[in-house]
């Protein structure tokens, strides 16, 4: 007996069963082009999009608070400056609301300072939401500078 590989059998019809036909309307021969399996791609990806969707909005979630952060720390950095310093012109929480991005700075923006030989501010910066419900997140970040 000579044992043929799968798509030789069903060209042969041997696989199929009386007169090369294929049994209950299932289309064997994948060459043919119709049967059951045509748009199988399309429905896995479908139902895969949602999570992939999902992934590329938490990737965004996550750029948009660590870009709140590095604001925030910026912001602390000048306030803590401007505060240490003799000969600054202006308001130290001024100084840190301008150098955070204004649409970043339009949700919320926090300035605390403390210290007395070293002055110590701090800064909040709310951080935008792309996700429907993760709305509360501050980025919260300190620096201390010796006053002068």
């Amino acid at each position: 007996m000579t044992t043929l590989p799968y798509s030789a059998r069903i060209r042969s019809g041997r696989a199929a069963g009386k007169g090369g036909k294929a049994a209950k309307g299932r289309d064997l021969d994948p060459g043919r082009g119709g049967g059951r399996d045509r748009g199988q791609v399309a429905l896995e990806y479908l139902g895969f999009l949602p999570l992939l969707l999902l992934v590329a909005m938490g990737a965004l979630q996550l750029g948009l608070a660590a870009y709140a952060a590095n604001q925030a720390g910026t912001a602390a950095r000048a306030g803590a400056r401007t505060a240490a310093s003799y000969d600054a012109h202006g308001d130290p929480r001024s100084t840190a609301r301008s150098a955070v991005s204004g649409w970043l700075g339009d949700g919320g923006f926090r300035y605390s300072q403390s210290g007395g030989r070293d002055i110590t501010a701090t800064v909040q910066v709310k951080v935008p939401s792309v996700v429907p419900g993760l709305d509360g997140w501050w980025a919260k970040r300190s620096a201390t500078m010796p006053r002068e």
